[in-house]
């Protein structure tokens, strides 16, 4: 317990002044159109804080594009590619935020920040029941996904196993470094077949996939609006959603501020440990941290009072730093031409099949499972669908359901490996 001297805040009460904003604001975007923003941290989280409100108001306020298309965080997404990459910016601010989000390590803190807070403020007997049947709600999700591209690729005349491994196989791998890239290599060491060739044409598909998982998934926030029974509003599980963890609880009548570095402090090390254990298991470094956090969590190890700094530093970063992070997945890992450049009919239909066969069948097997169908559609199928950490960032903010973090990143990168591992049995039964 801390002393009654020490400040405590609630974090759903506080919101900045919108007089002192607009001030903040006008004196950012007057220093960004001099090019007089300084380099490091200090500019480029000025910068996407600044553009990320804005385009989050713009968004959250635009008719049918709030109600159907996930509101603020796809107009932040792509209007700051837009605004990023056209003459409105000058190049140095664009290279210090790319800067900042590839080398600075904005991305992984953000991740790990939500990643721990959001399974430390699980109820443990949730976690536990849900990490059992999670994998099967996966499976059903690739299995629909890639019927759904075959048949698609066979009515299109771009062939049944040709749309599989060459659109639904990249799209399904976890993103682009962990996806892609060595799906490529597995594929044109078995084949023959050109890397260059391979790779433009999985490229395209992961950039419209991850476009299109995005929509979708302000789409099935909308269809979870309509049809309540369909979802959990965040809640993984079915029955389990007006039940309050104590960290919730607790969390509502205010934190204090020192908890809120703890917080930090645990997150970050925790990240610690993944990158640590990467080096001797052959695993990504944020599959290695969610399962450590985990059984952390099971196993009861650590205070309550950790975990709930931890929850709280969660609750701080999601409603604080998320337009900015958004504004940087935009800039740095959303190609507008190279979308735009990519959409014939034949090729957004087989995308868009594939993606819609993830949400079916990760859809009915969650059910089957005891998950709420939504929320199995948006973590074990549009987060199996998009580009990795940072689709999964911009799915769940266009969903609003950030706490969903860490079966995100489960699909992210476990069941990006695995698609890697489909991918070599595949060619071998055929050579």
């Amino acid at each position: 317990m801390h002393s009654s001297n020490v400040e405590t805040i609630n974090l759903s009460e506080r919101k900045p002044s919108n007089l002192v904003f607009f001030v903040m604001g006008a004196l950012i975007l007057t220093a960004i159109l001099m090019n007089k923003m300084p380099t490091g941290i200090i500019g480029a989280v000025g910068v996407m804080a600044v553009v990320g409100y804005i385009l989050n108001v713009v968004g959250d306020k635009t008719p049918i594009i709030n109600q159907y298309f996930g509101g603020g965080a796809i107009v932040i997404i792509f209007g700051s590619s837009y605004f990023f990459h056209s003459d409105v910016v000058a190049p140095e601010i664009t290279a210090n935020v790319t800067t900042f989000m590839k080398s600075g390590g904005f991305l992984s803190f953000f991740i790990a920040s939500l990643v721990t807070g959001s399974i430390l403020g699980m109820d443990r007997e949730v976690l536990k029941k849900s990490a059992l049947r999670y994998i099967p709600v996966i499976l059903g999700g690739v299995a629909c996904s890639f019927l759904f591209a075959g048949l698609a690729g066979f009515l299109l005349g771009d062939g049944f196993f040709d749309s599989i491994m060459l659109i639904a196989l990249p799209i399904m791998g976890g993103g682009m470094g962990a996806g892609a890239v060595p799906l490529v290599e597995i594929m044109s060491g078995n084949t023959g077949t050109s890397a260059e060739m391979l790779m433009s044409k999985m490229v395209p598909a992961l950039a419209i996939g991850n476009a299109i998982a995005i929509v979708m998934a302000g789409l099935l926030n909308k269809l979870g609006n309509k049809y309540p029974s369909l979802t959990g509003n965040g809640k993984l599980m079915r029955g389990n959603q007006q039940v309050k963890t104590e960290q919730e609880e607790e969390s509502e009548g205010g934190v204090s501020i020192e908890s809120l570095g703890i917080g930090a402090l645990i997150a970050v090390s925790m990240f610690f440990v993944g990158v640590v254990l990467s080096d001797y298991i052959p695993i990504h470094t944020y599959a290695i941290m969610i399962i450590f956090v985990a059984i952390i969590k099971v196993v009861g190890v650590m205070p309550r009072n950790l975990e709930k700094a931890a929850h709280s530093w969660y609750q701080f970063v999601v409603k604080n730093l998320t337009p900015a992070l958004l504004v940087g997945i935009g800039v740095v890992y959303t190609d507008l031409n190279q979308i735009i450049n990519s959409l014939s009919l034949m090729y957004l239909l087989l995308v868009l099949a594939t993606v819609v066969g993830a949400i079916v069948g990760t859809g009915i097997i969650g059910r089957l499972m005891g998950f709420h169908p939504i929320e199995a559609s948006i973590t074990a199928g549009l987060c199996m669908a998009n580009m990795g950490g940072t689709g999964d960032v911009a799915v769940l903010a266009a969903c609003k359901r950030m706490e969903l973090m860490p079966f995100a990143q489960i699909s992210s990168r476990i069941g990006g490996a695995f698609m890697l591992i489909l991918a070599t049995l595949i060619l071998s039964l055929l050579q």
